[in-house]
Parts: C-alpha cells; sequence; structure tokens
C-alpha cells in the first residue's frame, strides 16, 4: 500500500529537533523524500541519517530562515538534489525564552520576528515559485494556540514576541491561501498546545508551571511531537485536497475553552 506521500518532495525547516524532527520521520515512513534543514548542518544531518536508518530518503541542508539568501538557496538546493519541491513545512521557530540575557527586548523582538514569522514568509515565497511551475503544493505553517488565543495570565508580560509572530502567521495563513487557490498551492497551519519540544524545556522543568501548563488543557496533559506530526501529515498530503486556509488547533482543547 502505498505512503500518504508517496512520491512527494518535502522540505521541513527547524528539522532537526523536535516538531521537525518527527515530521520528517514520518514524512519519510509515508514515502515522501525529505529534505531536513536547519540552522547547524550537523543537526539537520543526524536527523537526516536517522531517517534513512529507518529506511527512508532524506538530506540534509543547512541554512538560516531569517537570511533571504539563504531561504532561496535552501528552496534552490532542494529543487536540484532531490527535482522538485511539492510540500513546505516552517517549522523553524524560536522563543524570547532563549535569547542571548544580554539582549534588551527590541533585540529580542526582532529575533523572534525575523525566524519566525518572517522566515516562514520568505521560505513560502521562494516554494511558492517552484510550485507554481507545476500547479500544485502544499504549505503548512507552525502557528501556536498563542497564535488565536493569549497567554495566560501571569506567563506574559503582552510584549512577548512569541505570540505576536503566531498570531501573524495565523493571518498569513489565511492571506496566502486564498491568493495561491487558483494555483494549486494549498496552504494551512497548525496551531499545537504546548507540547514537549525544546521550546518548552525551560518552562516544563519547574514541576510547578509544569503542572499549571497541564492544567490549562482539558485534557489534563501536554501534547506529544507525533501528534501534532500526525496533523501535519494530514494537512500536507492529498486527503486534504479541499482544505485550505485552515489554522488547525491540536491543543487537548485548550482553546475550546
Amino acid at each position: 500500500m502505498a505512503g500518504r506521500l508517496e512520491g512527494k518532495i518535502a522540505h521541513i525547516t527547524g528539522g532537526g529537533s523536535g516538531l521537525g524532527d518527527a515530521m520528517a520521520h514520518l514524512f519519510a515512513r509515508e514515502g515522501a523524500r525529505v529534505v531536513v534543514s536547519d540552522l547547524k548542518l550537523d543537526v539537520a544531518q543526524a536527523v537526516a541519517d536517522s531517517v534513512a536508518a529507518e529506511g527512508g530518503d532524506a538530506i540534509a541542508l543547512a541554512g538560516d530562515v531569517s537570511s533571504r539568501e539563504q531561504c532561496e538557496t535552501l528552496v534552490a538546493d532542494t529543487v536540484s538534489k532531490m527535482g522538485g519541491i511539492d510540500v513546505l513545512v516552517n517549522s523553524a521557530g524560536v522563543t524570547p525564552r532563549y535569547a542571548p540575557p544580554e539582549w534588551d527586548f527590541e533585540q529580542t523582538w526582532d529575533w523572534v520576528v525575523s525566524i519566525n514569522l518572517k522566515g516562514s514568509m520568505m521560505m513560502s515565497r521562494f516554494a511558492v515559485a517552484e510550485m507554481k511551475k507545476q500547479n500544485s503544493g502544499s504549505i503548512v505553517n507552525l502557528a501556536s494556540i498563542i497564535g488565536l488565543v493569549g497567554y495566560a495570565q501571569g506567563i506574559s508580560d503582552g510584549f512577548n514576541p512569541y505570540p505576536h509572530t503566531k498570531g501573524g502567521i495565523v493571518q498569513m495563513t489565511r492571506d496566502m491561501s486564498v491568493a495561491l487557490a487558483k494555483e494549486g498551492i494549498r496552504v494551512n497551519s497548525l496551531c499545537p498546545g504546548f507540547t514537549y519540544t525544546p521550546l518548552v524545556t525551560t518552562l516544563v522543568e519547574d514541576a510547578d508551571m509544569h503542572e499549571r501548563l497541564k492544567s490549562l488543557h482539558p485534557m489534563g496533559r501536554l501534547g506529544e511531537p507525533q501528534e501534532i506530526a500526525n496533523a501535519a501529515l494530514f494537512l500536507a498530503s492529498d486527503e486534504a485536497s479541499f482544505i485550505t486556509g485552515v489554522n488547525l488547533p491540536v491543543d487537548g482543547g485548550y482553546t475550546a475553552q
């Protein structure tokens, strides 16, 4: 039985860890030829090697999605090495918790915006130019529940750039989907709840915060990367052929409250 992405070429940014890692393995198991890109080549290569060890087809590329030139190169290298691009997953992202401590709020805000929002826009722009040539393609953006609702009280001071960028991705997804629908290109986003990835490591290391975060989700727990990857697979695949412009919560009921 053919995989759900059989014959597709999928580029996953931020593929060296967390959600991107889980997606790379799942997409390959479902028949995709996968490009794993990340800021550091060795990180991306480790995931590509792991995918290959499972029998999948994957290559690694290094690139900084906050750089226009490097985004263009990432897409060009995907096309030259793999023969095209059918699926783009904009999974690369950062949180201000990992900004250098000596930065002020403006430097931190610019850094988060340049990767989360600008990076998703630029990777999409260059990928779309290739997808238009074949009149088909699927883009899956990584937004967040915090792009749909505000942080719970006491978690943010209101100037946290993370929800600002994720809200931008939600609107970018809607706008791109309408503009590209007649080009055969679908654009959707995932809005995960708090999930066990490196981005939440510092939060869950605090036992009290960990329990609070779990209590905010009606299902009483945080998400697992595989659960988010499963949703990404659906949106990327032809099973979602009549779905575009959707910002899909995968959140244990968080945004239903």
